[in-house]
């Protein structure tokens, strides 16, 4: 869970609720300094990669797609995209959109892919969705081409419905 969402805009009884279930504190600034400041120096050391942020990104599905929309947040120095999968907006009452109306990197040099299906826990984000979309048009961001959102209708909230279509973001941020 992101923490500054989470901190800042949930309502004190859903963060503490939040927290309370977990059982322990929110540990998402500190996942994201170790991918920053540790684990991406030591592949791009280790490997041959273009290490800009135009050719690094981040992308994961349901609590990942939370994340990863926070890292190129918190470090759009770093991450040039970032792919939400079946985005798991509704925690914390939704505390995501509104820190994304204060945090949104520049849409000149980032790109974001939105999805979900409809079926199962994913039939529960469109309306959030839609409050995201009009978040990325305020921010700047032009449709389908620095930023999509797709819905992928009778999907499910699975590995195996995220399978079937991780090569629609994948050739959005890979784009040349």
């Amino acid at each position: 869970m992101p923490f500054k969402a989470a901190s800042q805009f949930a309502p004190y009884d859903q963060a503490a609720q939040f927290l309370n279930e977990i059982g322990g504190d929110l540990l998402s600034d500190e996942y994201l300094k170790f991918m920053v400041t540790e684990l991406k120096p030591f592949i791009d050391t280790c490997y041959t990669t273009l290490p800009g942020p135009q050719d690094t990104f981040i992308m994961g599905s349901s609590m990942g797609g939370l994340i990863s929309l926070y890292a190129i947040c918190e470090y759009p120095h770093v991450f040039g995209g970032a792919g939400c999968i079946s985005t798991h907006w509704p925690i914390g009452a939704g505390c995501m959109l509104d820190y994304m109306k204060q945090a949104l990197p520049s849409p000149q040099d980032h790109r974001i892919y939105f999805d979900h299906g409809t079926t199962t826990l994913d039939a529960e984000y469109a309306p959030f969705q839609q409050r995201a979309d009009r978040v990325m048009e305020e921010a700047g961001y032009t449709r389908e081409q620095n930023w999509i959102t797709r819905i992928f209708e009778g999907a499910e909230h699975s590995e195996r419905a995220w399978r079937e279509r991780v090569h629609v973001p994948l050739q959005f941020l890979l784009q040349a």
